[in-house]
């Protein structure tokens, strides 16, 4: 006869197992993507050779995505504030962040990224997966978060990274520290297929950073999505044609503009631009999703 000890044991192992595959099957066959809602960033148009009047709002939006397929759960982007430093958690606090340049950049807070996940009852743990638009601030304050995911990243934006000097740039090393050593794949090219059957994709969109990427999800009813990471920040950008001043390599991010709209063309997919606030606002977030 089994003793009561070993009876319990095998009961809490049962159950944690029957939870797991619950997690990982709770879409069933389908494709979910989830908005992740990151707070705002105050922001200057004139970054992007846009006056304050051509825009519909100088605010930019900071979100995440969590895409969940039935062979994985893919977190893009990790966020601007890092959970463990919001000074409260108040949603709509203001806080300065601090860059590795020295430069603040005051952001309203959103709700945490891992209470969200919670919410739609996923643990940080269960993310199989990592990819970031790119490595800076405003899209990787979580990553060591998530450091046990299989991590995918171009390797030149790795090198920009982890450089052997030091940069001062709009990044926060610190952040992402513990990505060096993660398990990754290089993603050399330019439109990699994560999963293997079409329906996530990552497509080089070089210029703002070195590797710079952004992300296609096939959804059965929404339709195809193109996630912009920062190939622009503002939808102006797109519609008046106007190129940014800061990007590490402006003509790259002109020939990249170029690619995505003939990939978007191709996919007959709608571009996300992530950090559009008016269009940020029209999402509906986690827990609710797109399927």
């Amino acid at each position: 006869m089994m003793n009561l000890t070993r009876f319990r044991s095998l009961i809490l192992l049962v159950g944690l197992a029957c939870f797991t595959a619950s997690v990982f099957a709770q879409s069933g066959a389908e494709v979910r993507l989830y908005v992740l809602d990151g707070g705002e960033l105050e922001a200057s148009p004139s970054s992007y050779n846009l006056l304050d009047a051509e825009v519909g709002s100088t605010l930019l939006a900071l979100s995440s995505f969590l895409i969940v397929h039935p062979q994985g759960v893919l977190l893009w982007e990790a966020g601007a504030v890092p959970d463990q430093e919001r000074v409260m958690e108040g949603v709509g606090a203001r806080q300065i962040v601090i860059r590795s340049d020295e430069a603040e950049r005051p952001v309203h807070l959103g709700p945490s990224l891992t209470g969200q996940l919670e919410a739609i009852g996923y643990a940080s743990g269960d993310v199989t997966h990592l990819a970031l638009s790119h490595f800076h601030w405003d899209h990787s304050a979580n990553a060591n978060t998530f450091a046990h995911a299989t991590w995918l990243v171009r390797p030149e934006e790795r090198a920009a990274m982890f450089p052997d000097e030091p940069l001062h740039n709009s990044a926060r090393p610190m952040t992402y520290a513990a990505l060096r050593n993660a398990n990754r794949i290089d993603v050399t090219a330019e439109e990699y297929d994560v999963f293997g059957d079409g329906k996530v994709i990552l497509k080089a969109a070089r210029g703002h950073s070195p590797g710079h990427q952004v992300l296609y999800v096939e959804l059965e009813e929404t339709g195809g999505v193109v996630l912009s990471g920062d190939l622009y920040h503002y939808p102006e950008e797109r519609t008046l044609d106007r190129l940014p001043r800061g990007d590490w390599d402006v003509e790259q991010t002109k020939a990249a503009r170029v690619a995505v709209e003939e990939f978007l063309a191709r996919k007959n997919a709608t571009l996300w631009i992530e950090h559009d606030m008016l269009a940020h606002r029209s999402l509906k977030k986690a827990p609710a999703f797109y399927r």
